[in-house]
């Protein structure tokens, strides 16, 4: 069993990697979760040591969650943080987005986190103590053009994490909130061009940011930070 576990989800790019770099830099190890086996390889491979493990995973798929975080316990041991960071976007005036489009950021952004969630609640209520990072994104705190399944999946997800806030406050389980805007990400591919995500943030700034307001305080809890553009 190992010291120290730290799961990531979407950690084969952007904010996700970011993180992952953060918290193996901690002595953490962190396991690497994603659609996509070769972007997570590459995140591995950015990583200061050895210490992570590779979990290829569709989080909207109830199933496939359950059998990577018991693979995940009974292999290293029991998480001791979990961040929710998977998460995808369509953009489009609201009556021209397809079925597919809505199903996918409802299931990944959404359910998605409940479901990785509610594999780790029972271990750390047991032991009470751990952290649960969940990145929303300012599409969680107001509407926005051409956004409204997008901003529907994260006001969903806020009001998850602000639930569990309350369902935990008798406990030293951590939970925290990240609601950030648009970062210089592979997100964007498709949809922004590169004069578009020029003054977007950098995804290691945010890390950084969501790291030190999660780390677990003795007496205190960061519930939630707002980190938007100039």
């Amino acid at each position: 069993m190992v010291k120290k576990i730290a799961v990531i989800t979407g950690a084969g790019s952007g904010l996700g990697a970011s993180l992952a770099k953060k918290y193996a830099e901690d002595g953490y190890h962190v396991c690497l979760l994603g659609r996509t086996e070769d972007k997570l390889v590459r995140t591995a491979k950015s990583l200061p040591n050895k210490a992570h493990s590779i979990f290829s995973v569709d989080v909207s798929s109830k199933r496939e969650v359950s059998d990577v975080f018991t693979n995940i316990k009974e292999n290293l041991g029991s998480v001791d943080v979990l961040v929710n960071n998977a998460g995808v976007g369509m953009f489009d005036a609201a009556e021209n987005l397809s079925e597919e489009a809505v199903h996918q950021m409802i299931d990944i952004n959404l359910k998605g986190t409940i479901f990785c969630t509610q594999e780790v609640l029972t271990d750390m209520k047991a032991k009470n103590t751990g952290s649960i990072v969940n990145v929303v994104s300012t599409a969680g705190l107001e509407g926005k053009k051409t956004e409204s399944v997008y901003c529907a999946s994260k006001f969903g997800m806020r009001g998850f994490h602000e639930s569990l806030v309350v369902e935990l406050q008798e406990t030293d389980i951590h939970v925290f909130g990240a609601y950030m805007g648009g970062m210089k990400t592979e997100f964007w591919d498709g949809i922004f061009d590169v004069s578009q995500t020029a003054g977007l943030m950098d995804p290691d700034d945010i890390a950084d940011i969501i790291y030190h307001n999660a780390v677990e305080r003795k007496n205190l809890n960061v519930e939630q930070v707002v980190i938007k553009n100039h």
